[in-house]
């Protein structure tokens, strides 16, 4: 699906950006020693360009990590506050209700609209899309997207091929209606899905199909699996077709992107994405060297980087893409937000009314490859 720049007068534009990150830094030794991975610091590094990840403490949730990023965005927004709230998760606190209305309920927004909306790593760009769709079409006036996961709780610490790649975090925009011409607006936006790699990406046990009160046969059924070099070919061939959609739509040639986030997957991936796009090095920004993998949450933490802010311009030509279970795709043709990001740790008291004038420092290290 894609949606071209708006012929109108308005379209969604980003004013507030949050993040919200684990305080616990688990480095290469660290996930090794933990599942007795045959392995070692330099394999990882080489083969995903990962050095560490966050993850989260026992105890604390999706919905707390959504709670501080949106908390974080609504703070960076100022005196705007949504009227509906689009969560991004594939690792939702529990199978039934969804994550987002108690994020709501905790973020003190009444009785908004809230919804899960579930494409894995594609989340957040597929959130974003459908927020923006829907204030162009007035069905809302803004909305509050999040990111989130913790796939610490669905990795098995003893898989090699997954176990050092995850982390945990959650980041968020805050959209409100604007024009085409302003910093943060959305410009184009390009979504697509192919259900027959559906087995590439997956938690096969607990759901419908293989009910969790029964055994599964294998019991690394209840974990995520992943066919890494399949899965490698698709996100590199997908995410590059995507971003050119988007920028087809958007009417903006590639030497003029100022700056390039893609899903913070693997360095490989992101590499050979931008390059078959032709995005310069030093218009490519990330942070997955200290944040791994955050699945939903990884390119709204991107976003939230300052020290992405202090590189980038307002308004700057900037393209976002993201490959993901499904499988799913998204890329969304953007100006550069103005908004300043800020950033939450995780609440301890889960029914606490929240104070919007917190903020914690970032923390993170984000690097420009």
């Amino acid at each position: 699906m894609n949606t071209p720049a708006s012929t109108g007068s308005s379209t969604a534009v980003i004013a507030g950006i949050g993040a919200c990150l684990p305080p616990r830094v688990v480095d290469n030794d660290t996930v090794i020693a933990r599942g007795g991975l045959r392995t070692d610091d330099t394999w990882i590094r080489d083969r995903t360009g990962i050095a560490h990840r966050r993850h989260a403490e026992p105890g604390t949730s999706t919905g707390d990590l959504a709670v501080g990023a949106g908390r974080a965005a609504l703070t960076s927004a100022g005196d705007l506050r949504p009227d509906m709230l689009l969560l991004a998760t594939s690792t939702p606190d529990q199978p039934c209700p969804a994550t987002a209305p108690a994020v709501a309920h905790r973020l003190g927004l009444g009785t908004i609209p809230a919804f899960d909306l579930v494409a894995v790593c594609s989340g957040f760009l597929y959130g974003l899309a459908t927020a923006t769709a829907l204030i162009r079409g007035t069905a809302c006036a803004t909305a509050l997207v999040i990111g989130a996961d913790t796939y610490t709780t669905i990795v098995d610490p003893t898989d090699r091929e997954t176990a050092p790649i995850f982390g945990d975090g959650a980041g968020a925009v805050l959209l409100r209606p604007g024009t085409p011409d302003e910093p943060g607006a959305v410009i184009a936006t390009d979504l697509g899905a192919d259900g027959s790699g559906n087995d590439l990406i997956t938690v096969p046990h607990g759901g419908s199909r293989h009910p969790q009160h029964l055994p599964p046969a294998d019991p690394a059924a209840r974990h995520f699996r992943m066919q890494g070099r399949t899965v490698y070919a698709h996100a590199v061939r997908h995410m590059t077709r995507s971003a050119n959609s988007a920028l087809h739509h958007a009417g903006w040639a590639t030497d003029t992107v100022r700056a390039f986030v893609g899903h913070q997957a693997n360095q490989r991936i992101l590499d050979s994405v931008a390059d078959r796009l032709g995005i310069a090095p030093a218009h490519r920004f990330g942070n997955i060297r200290d944040l791994g993998n955050t699945a939903a949450a990884s390119i709204p933490l991107v976003l939230a980087d300052p020290a992405v802010h202090q590189t980038v311009a307002p308004g700057a030509r900037s393209l976002l893409t993201a490959f993901g279970g499904g499988l799913t795709w998204a890329s969304v043709a953007l100006h550069w937000p103005s908004a300043a990001p800020r950033t939450e740790a995780p609440p301890s008291d889960l029914l606490r009314t929240p104070d919007l004038s917190r903020s914690h420092p970032w923390t993170a290290s984000t690097t420009t490859w």
